[in-house]
């Protein structure tokens, strides 16, 4: 499997998969009858991010790992997002911009050096960096952010986290 189709497609299924949760979220304020907009501000731990910036976060992995596999600039984004809607809109905009990649883009990535800001001095490979830092975290943020709308009793299961699968006749 290619760097490529082992980072933007997931990347973006995930993404998608999250501004669904969103979608869900909002529902369930709805038929519950409170601001959907608290859940922006809910956390599972007083030491974690909260729920809007688990969304920011994941957002930033992605933009940053296709950015850095393929040795370009990733847009800034300043982290105001502050209601349902604006996370909605900056899932769609990362989204949006992992769109403008090919599998051209990332070619040679996997031995491409990376370096990272804690890394001081060193650097980390494309492949090594895809599969020991960048999805490790970018699911980590994901996997927060699914447990925070669980936990305040957003109604998503298994496969909500996982979305849809290509699937093959026999």
């Amino acid at each position: 499997m290619s760097i490529y189709e082992a980072s933007v497609p997931q990347l973006k299924k995930m993404l998608n998969n999250l501004e669904h949760w969103i979608d869900a979220a909002q529902g369930h304020a709805k038929k519950r009858g409170f601001d959907e907009n608290t859940l922006a501000n809910a956390r599972l731990a007083p030491d974690q991010f909260a729920f809007a910036r688990q969304v920011q976060t994941a957002c930033d992995n992605a933009k940053f790992i296709v950015s850095r596999l393929a040795a370009k600039t990733p847009p800034s984004h300043p982290d105001t997002e502050q209601t349902l809607d604006e996370l909605k809109q900056r899932v769609r905009t990362v989204v949006a911009y992992l769109d403008g990649f090919s599998a051209k883009d990332l070619e040679g990535a996997d031995k491409r050096p990376i370096e990272l800001p804690f890394l001081e001095g060193k650097v980390i490979y494309g492949r090594d960096y895809l599969n020991e830092f960048g999805l490790p975290n970018f699911y980590f943020h994901m996997v927060t952010a699914y447990a925070i709308l669980r936990h305040n009793g957003v109604d998503l299961g298994k496969r909500d986290f996982i979305g849809a699968m290509t699937l093959h006749d026999r």
